[in-house]
């Protein structure tokens, strides 16, 4: 039996029977990408003493600096505990410093250093990287068709809030 154009075979070596995928196989599929990806970037931005999940809040702070740690574990997903620790770490490289807020003493702002400043371009240039790489082989419109595709199962996934 000669594989057909197009068909795919398996790490096994059998061809894959796409007909059988369904909606039960995407959350590992997009699960096991996603932790690709990351692995990737991790890789590629240990280079600049950056730990995985780091870029993220340098990047959200390179976008509006001055959050506090519940704002930016919110805005990046994570407990607050994890953002407090995350924090810490990355005060100590260096990379984040934090402040009282100048109008409401309670609170405690998170602050781009200048080597955190400096760090915001080669993390860009990581994230590119490694998008590249994750479409390899891809056209351009297979990209934008992913793209669209991730964009409206991250909308589905979202809690309704009663406003559609």
């Amino acid at each position: 039996m000669s594989k057909k154009k197009g068909e795919k075979k398996s790490k096994s070596g059998k061809k894959k029977d796409l007909a059988a995928l369904s909606a039960a196989d995407l959350a590992p599929a997009i699960t096991q990408a996603a932790r690709s990806v990351r692995t990737a970037l991790s890789r590629s931005i240990s280079d600049s003493g950056l730990y995985a999940g780091q870029d993220g809040v340098i990047l959200a702070l390179s976008e509006d600096d001055g959050q506090t740690p519940g704002q930016l574990a919110l805005r990046l997903g994570v407990k607050a505990p994890t953002m407090t620790r995350t924090i810490g770490r990355m005060e100590a490289q260096g990379f984040v410093e934090r402040r009282a807020d100048g109008h409401d003493g309670r609170l405690t702002k998170v602050h781009l250093t200048e080597n955190g400043l400096r760090s915001v371009e080669s993390i860009g240039q990581s994230v590119a990287d490694c998008g590249a790489m994750a479409v390899k082989g891809f056209s351009e419109k297979e990209v934008r068709t992913l793209l669209k595709l991730l964009r409206a199962v991250e909308h589905n996934l979202q809690p309704e809030t009663g406003e559609d």
